[in-house]
């Protein structure tokens, strides 16, 4: 674990994301390092593609929320 150092602009914008998604700004922080990361690791996979893959390989399946509601 380390200290990152942002511009202010940058941390202003992760506090108001952060409020959104209901992360701490170190979360959020994380979640965009990592995201950007598997980004440009993966090039020819959009952001929806490499979202859903990593909730695959977690185990996550929006699929069974959606049949257990209809």
């Amino acid at each position: 674990m380390g200290i990152v150092s942002v511009e202010d602009e940058l941390h202003d914008q992760l506090r108001r994301a952060s409020k959104v998604s209901c992360r701490s700004i170190n979360a959020q922080a994380s979640f965009w390092i990592k995201v950007g990361m598997l980004c440009e690791t993966n090039p020819t996979l959009s952001f929806n593609e490499i979202i859903e893959r990593e909730f695959s390989s977690a185990g996550v399946s929006a699929q069974s929320l959606v049949a257990d509601e209809a």
